[in-house]
């Protein structure tokens, strides 16, 4: 989908703040502000935007503990991949899975709230699963870079 210049400023705008009025969106974007309240609606009935949340601070709200785990599966069968797929989507602390190439079949991005609840999440939910043949566990000691913000 192509955007125009001001639908960009606008995406990106949103996606910095999506608290902002629509009288700051127009200011900031230079569209009319009934132009811009209808392209955001056209916007958000064509799934462009998704939707608008807040973001929180993972150490105040006690998910301080990040966690990149590599996962592969028992086995490949459908029912194992539908089961893994649907116990993950369960899962609070698992806040992102991809199905990925190499070694592993899934990344997983966890949030818990330390080194104990990371042990408990993952022997309770995922090993004993049984779609879990092993997982392989990177704690992330420094954040460099965190980002909602899609480049458009």
């Amino acid at each position: 989908m192509e955007f125009s210049d001001q639908e960009q400023a606008l995406l990106r705008e949103i996606q910095s703040n999506a608290a902002l009025s629509l009288a700051d969106l127009a200011a900031r974007t230079g569209m009319a502000q009934s132009t811009l309240w209808r392209r955001m609606q056209e916007l958000e009935a064509a799934g462009v935007i998704r939707a608008r949340v807040a973001l929180l601070d993972p150490a105040k709200v006690g998910a301080k503990l990040c966690v990149l785990a590599q996962i592969r599966l028992a086995d490949h069968s459908e029912a194992s991949v539908a089961g893994f797929t649907a116990l993950v989507r369960r899962l609070p602390e698992v806040l992102e899975c991809h199905s990925v190439s190499g070694q592993a079949d899934y990344m997983l991005k966890v949030r818990v709230r330390d080194v104990e609840a990371y042990e408990t999440f993952m022997s309770h939910n995922l090993l004993r699963s049984g779609f879990v043949r092993e997982i392989h566990s990177s704690f992330v000691l420094k954040e460099i870079k965190t980002t909602t913000a899609l480049p458009v």
